[in-house]
């Protein structure tokens, strides 16, 4: 596959310079080498319209990045960039362009600093999380990372695409936490942010903003340039852990729940509240819930309340974890605790988990919960395998992550939006959206009401009313005021579409943008919703 309107002279051009760049052995263009870029979870597979790449080039520095983005400027060729791990469900590898070629930076795998007295670290694109926490623990660093499921993935690549983790308020929310980029921009010039900018300043990864504009957002969920460089904050150890449980046993109890957990978390007393439904997996194994859950009044909530009186299964459990002296968090779970019995009627608690650290090996292998102590693992997958529940698995899923507001009256809302709308439709996907839909909690501050749509390497069918279902979730969720804040490259600018104040004011500021910094269109075209010039009529 050649890349859009460039002929073979050009190309072959294009790839000498590449091989002069990294090395004949770091640039990939067999179909072998090509087809491991494609999505894994691609709900176009072996169709007309999967987005596949003409070659890849991995460089082990950002001056070789600057060789191959000037190569690619001078030749036009579109570029995308990736780290490492899979971004599975929301696209992996693949960029928006069929044709574009991967600069794959996994080789850039250095931990340049961290600090365990200011709290940061320094890393390129390709230090994985799994990287990062054996770093730390090898050179026994006293500071925690925050991690997203799972732990494959690039800490820059993640921050870059809003990836989130699950520990304390602001630190699981990557892009928030991150402070200063390095970044080729499109016609090869290295440019740094923040206190980056000023040589020689020692606080780049202390003090975000630095002076002027602040311009990092450009380089997350876009196609403004290659960040080469990130600074993040981190979380300084606490003495203890503490996860306690709370059940409730009315579907209406979720109002309080969330009212009161939304005031501990902001206050800074918790840290991410776990929303769950004992429901939604016992509706499997029993058909008279299962009924319960698929019937129409379902939204009243009275059959679920019968149902939880006569089986005893709560409709909502909450997580709450603590952090920090055992005195202070023990105090701070008696005062959540006493807040919830004064408001929901029935309420219960369940003593999860208590920790004290350092912890040596087996006590880590034996935490419950591993993300929520800043531990990177692979458990996660677990949840999609062969099961009881489950004894079909897809081989994968699309993500679709609206936005809700963080009260309980919201969320049944929009659980009664969504799974009505799918209904309509004609769609039972049974692990999708349904009364026993609880949010996460992964971005401060709001809920996403994220599900999976399954998707097939053999059944096309399937494939199809996964992307019709996906479409049609991303407008009944526009027409609500509920807006993804991520998605694969196939639905990007349907959902940048939706964010249409003023007539799409938004997407026409970022092409004015991309035309001015991006001229050729060379970097990631189409990612975000919107693309260079040349290619807008034709891909809109």
């Amino acid at each position: 596959m050649l890349p859009p309107n460039i002929s073979a002279d050009a190309w072959n051009q294009a790839l000498a310079s590449f091989r002069h760049a990294v090395g004949d052995e770091w640039v990939f263009t067999s179909d072998e080498d090509t087809s491991l870029y494609r999505d894994a979870y691609s709900p176009v597979w072996d169709e007309a319209n999967e987005r596949l790449i003409s070659a890849a080039v991995a460089p082990k520095s950002a001056e070789e990045v600057q060789a191959i983005v000037r190569t690619a400027h001078e030749h036009g060729i579109p570029v995308f960039p990736i780290s490492t791990g899979k971004n599975v469900g929301y696209g992996g590898s693949a960029p928006n362009l069929s044709g574009s070629v991967v600069i794959d930076m996994k080789r850039m795998n250095k931990v340049i600093q961290v600090d365990d007295k200011r709290h940061f670290a320094i890393v390129e694109p390709g230090v994985s999380y799994f990287d990062l926490y054996r770093y730390i623990q090898d050179n026994k660093l006293n500071v925690w990372i925050d991690v997203p499921d799972p732990g494959w993935g690039s800490v820059l690549g993640n921050a870059l695409d809003h990836g989130v983790g699950h520990t304390w308020y602001n630190y699981r929310d990557h892009f928030g936490s991150h402070c200063g980029l390095e970044v080729v921009l499109p016609d090869g010039e290295l440019m740094r942010t923040g206190m980056g900018a000023m040589p020689g300043a020692p606080t780049f990864a202390d003090f975000r903003y630095g002076f002027g504009p602040y311009v990092d957002g450009l380089f997350a969920q876009a196609g403004f340039g290659v960040v080469t460089k990130m600074g993040i904050h981190l979380m300084p150890p606490p003495e203890a852990f503490l996860h306690r449980r709370v059940f409730v046993r009315r579907r209406e109890d979720l109002v309080p729940l969330i009212e009161i957990s939304n005031r501990l978390e902001d206050a800074g007393l918790i840290g991410m509240p776990l929303y769950e439904s004992p429901m939604f997996y016992a509706q499997f194994a029993d058909t008279e819930l299962r009924s319960i859950g698929k019937s129409a009044d379902v939204w009243n909530g009275n059959a679920i309340n019968r149902y939880s009186a006569d089986k005893g299964v709560a409709p909502w459990q909450l997580g709450l974890s603590f952090y920090g002296p055992m005195p202070v968090i023990e105090a701070s779970w008696q005062y959540a605790r006493s807040l919830y019995e004064k408001a929901i009627p029935g309420v219960r608690f369940e003593d999860v988990e208590t920790l004290s650290f350092p912890l040596n090996q087996d006590q880590a292998e034996a935490v419950k919960h591993k993300v929520l102590i800043g531990m990177p693992n692979m458990n996660v997958f677990s949840l999609g395998a062969r099961s009881q529940t489950n004894p079909n698995p897809a081989d994968g899923h699309l993500l679709f992550s609206p936005m809700v507001p963080r009260t309980g009256d919201e969320v049944f809302k929009a659980q009664r939006i969504f799974t009505e709308g799918m209904r309509e439709m004609g769609v039972d996907f049974p692990m999708a959206y349904g009364p026993f839909t609880a949010p996460f909690t992964w971005i401060p501050r709001v809920f996403a009401l994220t599900t999976g749509l399954p998707v097939s390497r053999s059944d096309k069918a399937m494939n199809k009313l996964s992307r019709d279902t996906m479409s049609r979730l991303i407008a009944f969720g526009a027409e609500h005021g509920y807006g993804e804040y991520r998605t694969p490259p196939l639905f990007q600018d349907q959902v940048m579409g939706t964010y249409s104040f003023n007539d799409n004011i938004l997407r026409r500021f970022c092409e004015s943008l991309k035309d001015a910094i991006d001229p050729k269109g060379i970097i990631a075209p189409g990612r975000g919703g919107f693309w260079p010039k040349a290619m807008r009529k034709a891909e809109k």
